[in-house]
């Protein structure tokens, strides 16, 4: 079975949820078939995209000059596209030269299997493209942005909120229905699809972990009174739960607990993080680190106040692989096949949050008995390797059923636009 992975955002480096996911599906699913690459992707420095090749059969590379985000470009090309019904999500990366390059790959080359990786791609699908298309979702993206839209208390995101909440599910309800099949990464999100089309038509992929990297520290290691967040800080949701966090349940810790730190870990922390913590003590901004382990380690408790999002978090199989006690919001686990008092503490209000977060600190015993459970959860049901064998058996199914279906799987170049990404 030869497989196109088509994605967005790139593969490389791995320094956020969704690419370690796809990455590690993609490198156990190039063991079990001919796998090429097609991705597109903001320029950057050091770009190791080449490297993947040692992975799969081929590698096909799009890097594309974007603004920055909030930037003067940035604002101008959103303003443009307010001329559009399009979601700016989609306008800002899939741009007609990526649309372009695709058809032409697809021209000279034949697929069994086309696989659109994350929602957003599938704006440069061609979808008259005779080869089944199987569209991989990470999360809910509309439900994302109705999450912003309801939590936001600022007039100007509020509206921007709406406007991608609104074009988005458009988007995303006509991607899912012309796709082959759907596949996602939680029952909840599987569920919210099946309300659009037939369950039949979805498949969940269990998000995984590297048991073998993500490994129970010493206890010696640990401050009692360190937490920790690790994300990607320059996506608004992880942005939004520091902020939340902050202000609405770290005070309350600080009364009980007063040398408290929160350790915030990761990648490109944006300016108004970075003014919190330059007006607050307790808190400490790291930016990029080339390991979150140590971090992690060192740390008592692990915190998820997330506010909004979807899909699943793989910073929470981490941090239970790690054998740590996790607190989270209700959203922050979405998704999750967790156990609330058994595997980690779910609490949604600021005053709950806070008083189990100084219960765990307090208590050793409890903390010891959350996260060997954690641990134990995800060395059962949660490798990669099992994943990626759901994934491949769906994807073979998918090619298996469309033969006979289609005399031909070629495509011309001056294929009409992409069906999912027109005006509508």
């Amino acid at each position: 079975m030869r497989v196109l992975w088509v994605k967005s955002g790139g593969l490389a480096p791995l320094d956020t949820g969704g690419k370690i996911r796809s990455f590690n599906l993609f490198k156990e699913l190039a063991r079990r078939c001919e796998l090429d690459l097609f991705t597109f992707y903001a320029k950057h420095d050091g770009d190791s995209h080449a490297e993947l090749s040692r992975y799969c059969h081929d590698v096909h590379c799009v890097p594309l000059e974007i603004a920055e985000k909030n930037s003067l470009g940035d604002l101008r090309h959103y303003i443009t596209n307010l001329l559009s019904l399009r979601p700016y999500s989609m306008a800002k990366y899939c741009r007609p030269e990526v649309s372009r390059r695709l058809r032409q790959l697809l021209t000279a080359q034949i697929y069994d299997v086309i696989l659109c990786d994350f929602l957003l791609t599938a704006a440069v699908i061609p979808w008259d493209y005779a080869a089944p298309k199987v569209l991989f979702t990470h999360n809910v993206e509309a439900q994302i942005w109705e999450r912003h839209y309801k939590t936001s208390r600022n007039p100007v995101w509020k509206a921007v909120s709406w406007r991608e909440f609104r074009t988005l599910d458009r988007f995303e309800r006509r991607c899912i229905q012309q796709a082959d099949h759907v596949l996602t990464v939680s029952e909840t999100d599987r569920d919210i699809f099946a309300r659009t089309i037939e369950p039949e038509k979805i498949t969940v992929i269990p998000t995984g972990v590297d048991l073998d990297y993500f490994q129970p520290g010493k206890k010696e290691d640990e401050r009692v009174d360190s937490m920790v967040f690790t994300g990607s800080m320059d996506w608004t949701p992880n942005e939004d739960a520091i902020c939340y966090f902050v202000d609405q349940i770290l005070p309350r810790i600080l009364t009980e607990i007063p040398a408290v730190q929160l350790w915030v870990v990761g990648r490109n922390p944006t300016g108004k993080l970075q003014a919190l913590a330059a007006a607050n003590p307790s808190v400490k901004i790291t930016g990029t680190v080339e390991d979150i382990r140590p971090y992690v380690h060192r740390s008592s408790v692990y915190v998820v106040p997330l506010r909004i999002g979807g899909g699943t978090r793989i910073k929470i199989f981490e941090a239970m692989a790690m054998g740590k006690a996790i607190v989270s919001t209700t959203i922050g686990a979405e998704g999750l096949p967790i156990h609330h008092e058994k595997d980690l503490i779910l609490a949604d209000e600021p005053e709950k949050f806070a008083r189990r977060v100084i219960s765990l600190m307090r208590n050793p015993v409890e903390r010891g008995d959350l996260g060997r459970a954690a641990r134990v959860l995800v060395e059962q049901k949660y490798s990669w390797a099992a994943a990626a064998s759901i994934m491949y058996e769906t994807l073979a199914r998918a090619a298996a059923n469309s033969k006979g279906n289609s005399s031909s799987r070629s495509l011309s170049e001056t294929s009409a636009t992409p069906a999912c990404a027109r005006s509508h």
